[in-house]
């Protein structure tokens, strides 16, 4: 069963046993890992692999069960107990793993984080449980062999007794004998210890006294159980009181001695103390909500904080400030983890200086913190709190005379709270923080609804492009370039094109950007090479040597491809194409992002005939180093330098455009232009010595049909 959340959808896991069992096998490999080292059960490593992917089985049937079972979280902690997982770094590394991995590892829905909180409390509670039930089943194997002890004193007295007292005198639980009359006929140190007895003053105490007056009563009843032989032992937690008064919480085990006869000869307790237990139990839980390294909240406890702000008892507005540190892997390369968990616990300092008293301050991530500020006097003033934030943690920690400083990306969101998803205020702060990132970093960002929206429709936009690709919706127009001199179609730029079904014709600005981010600009690049190079075989096989030049972008990406060569050459022998009539445009930054073997790769390509031009000049900062590494078959201009030849256009644009062009004249290499708009863009161009031009002046981009009936039309 699943939880159902405040819209009445129910959340279920991304990922289930049955789907991926290799999961589960994974999450107990590491598991095992963790706490091999720390369990004292004669186990064998792969044995204990095997009972902690049940473990992993149980915790998450614990945390999707819908009602919370409070049961299923003990059991388990009991389970542990009875595989003999009695240490307590066991159970501490064991608590901090399923804290931190189980969401993440298993794609569970992040307001399940709460309901991992309760079962990792119940296995707590288990744990604890179990352990008390196991020390006290000691005690009983104890209180048997006290028994035993005093009924062969009877025999052997010396020895007997020895035993009895060995095990009575050094015991750390408490024990004592009872007599019929309520005396104290005997008790151990480890009594004196917990009520804070000296021995001569407990010995003068009933033993009914030391017990609260509530509950004096009831034990009266279970003593008349024990002597009529109802129950044979008894186990409960009962009030004591100290020596001064001060209550204490014990679990107390009763039982009666009889002679050989069966007659009652005294009663044993012993008496373990519930608050040490409850302590170690709440020392646990703070543990798994708690970040060792820093001592801040961790995730886990932070989701809790904005589930409880975003709840109807909430307050009325929050503000989220995340901070991202910048470049913190470089400090980890550089000086080691050591001293990258320094600096981490410097920056917790310094937002601890900012917030306290203002905010709650959590680590949410291996160099990522979040503060979340309830009921804020307003916007500017949380940003005032993040910039000063910010110029603390530019102070510089000296770590053998280095003086290392850190800068942040924040990420602020601020907003009503009220009936807001917890999940959905981390994702606007995550986003937000990225923006800060995007924007150069060591600063903070604001949330933006609109951007956000916006950046959602694109991100929408390329995860659909593999689906658009294998449903055929994609398809190569070309687009006319035209001799300056006389007119005529000297070659195509292949514009690879998206058919969207729900938004129309996309031109390639419209979504090739995207594709950097999805890893597809390779795919989609081959893709569209494959088909213009189809189409331009079969128009050389039409037209021969009047078919025009196919032109087409060649990525960055596709340059780092280390066959490249090989590529292009399978391909032209394939599709009939010859490599003279293949031309690539490199973008103008391209020569300054290649590596000198890449640069090597297209100098081979263009010693077998493909022709490489310097694309989309617009008048920024080119490398001449690398331009001179890279042999150029061409220039192409675009932008302000071909749009400042038109009539009324600014004079330093014009002046610009005049003056590259005529030095571009020079170098004495075939000059092109696209985005030709008029016709007298279209002189001028002619006039500065430009052979070949595109745009829309020329025609748009149509298909290789349309093309190829051109072709026919006017005799190439």
């Amino acid at each position: 069963m699943a939880m159902v959340d405040q819209h009445g959808t129910t959340p279920e896991p991304r990922t289930t046993l049955d789907e991926f069992p290799l999961v589960r096998e994974d999450f107990a490999h590491r598991w095992t890992a963790l706490i091999s080292s720390t369990v004292l059960a004669n186990i064998t490593r792969p044995e204990l692999e095997q009972l902690l992917a049940v473990f992993t089985t149980q915790v998450l049937q614990a945390v999707s069960a819908d009602p919370h079972d409070p049961e299923l979280g003990r059991r388990l902690g009991r389970s542990m107990v009875e595989h003999d997982f009695i240490s307590s770094e066991t159970l501490e590394r064991t608590i901090a793993f399923l804290g931190e991995s189980l969401i993440p590892h298993f794609h569970l829905p992040p307001t399940w984080s709460s309901r991992l909180v309760r079962v990792l409390g119940g296995l707590a509670a288990g744990y604890s449980d179990g352990l008390r039930d196991r020390t006290l089943d000691e005690q009983e194997l104890s209180k048997t062999a006290a028994v035993i002890a005093t009924r062969r004193a009877e025999a052997a007295h010396y020895d007997s007794e020895t035993k009895f007292r060995a095990i009575f005198n050094s015991s750390a639980i408490s024990m004592a004998v009872l007599g019929l009359a309520d005396e104290m006929l005997d008790f151990n140190e480890a009594l004196l210890g917990l009520l804070h007895y000296e021995r001569c003053d407990l010995r003068a105490v009933k033993a009914r006294d030391l017990l609260h007056p509530g509950d004096r009563e009831s034990i009266q009843n279970v003593i008349d159980q024990l002597a009529s032989g109802a129950v044979e032992h008894h186990r409960s937690e009962r009030r004591m009181l100290r020596s001064d008064g001060e209550v204490v919480e014990t679990l107390l085990a009763l039982s009666l001695v009889r002679t050989p006869t069966g007659e009652p000869a005294y009663y044993v307790a012993m008496i373990e103390n519930m608050n040490e237990l409850r302590a170690l139990q709440t020392q646990l839980v703070r543990q798994s909500l708690n970040d060792v390294q820093t001592g801040l909240a961790n995730r886990q406890q932070y989701l809790g904080w904005l589930e409880n702000a975003a709840g109807t008892q909430g307050p009325a507005s929050l503000a989220l400030a995340h901070f991202d540190i910048d470049g913190f892997r470089v400090i980890n390369d550089a000086f080691g983890h050591d001293v990258g968990n320094r600096i981490l616990v410097d920056v917790a300092n310094h937002l601890r200086a900012v917030f306290d008293g203002v905010g709650q301050i959590a680590r949410i991530g291996p160099d990522e913190f979040g503060v979340l500020v309830k009921d804020p006097k307003d916007t500017p003033a949380v940003i005032a709190l993040v910039d000063e934030a910010l110029e603390l943690l530019t102070e510089p920690v000296y770590i053998d005379e280095h003086g290392i400083g850190v800068t942040a990306s924040v990420g602020v969101v601020a907003r009503p709270s009220r009936g807001v998803d917890a999940s959905e205020l981390l994702r606007c702060a995550e986003i937000t923080v990225g923006w800060a990132k995007a924007d150069g970093k060591a600063q903070w960002a604001l949330y933006d609804r609109e951007r956000d929206l916006r950046d959602r429709d694109l991100c929408v936009l390329a995860a659909s492009i593999p689906g658009g690709l294998e449903l055929g919706e994609f398809r190569v127009d070309y687009e006319p370039v035209v001799s300056l001199a006389d007119g005529g179609l000297v070659a195509v730029e292949a514009k690879l094109r998206w058919d969207h079904p729900e938004r129309g014709l996309l031109d390639p600005e419209q979504f090739l950007p995207l594709t950097s981010s999805t890893g597809m600009v390779l795919r989609l690049s081959r893709w569209a090479l494959e088909r213009a190079c189809e189409d331009a075989g079969r128009w050389f096989t039409a037209f021969g040597d009047r078919a025009p030049v196919l032109s087409m972008d060649l990525t960055a990406r596709h340059c780092q491809e280390p066959e490249l060569v090989s590529e292009i050459g399978h391909l032209l022998q394939r599709t009939g194409l010859p490599a003279k009539l293949l031309q690539f445009e490199l973008h103008e930054a391209l020569p300054a992002i290649i590596t000198d073997d890449q640069a090597d790769e297209l100098d081979i390509l263009a010693g077998r005939g493909v022709r490489l031009i310097l694309d989309r000049l617009a008048g920024g900062n080119i490398s001449s180093e690398r331009i001179r590494q890279i042999p150029l078959g061409g220039l192409k201009f675009a932008g302000c330098l071909v749009h400042g030849l038109d009539d009324g256009a600014n004079l330093i644009d014009e002046s610009a455009a005049t003056a590259l062009m005529k030095w571009s004249g020079i170098l004495r290499m075939p000059l092109m232009a696209e985005g030709v708009r008029s016709e007298t863009e279209a002189k001028r161009l002619g006039e500065l010595g430009i052979r070949w031009a595109q745009g829309p002046h020329f025609g748009p981009a149509v298909s290789a049909d349309e093309i190829h009936a051109r072709l026919e039309a006017t005799g190439g």
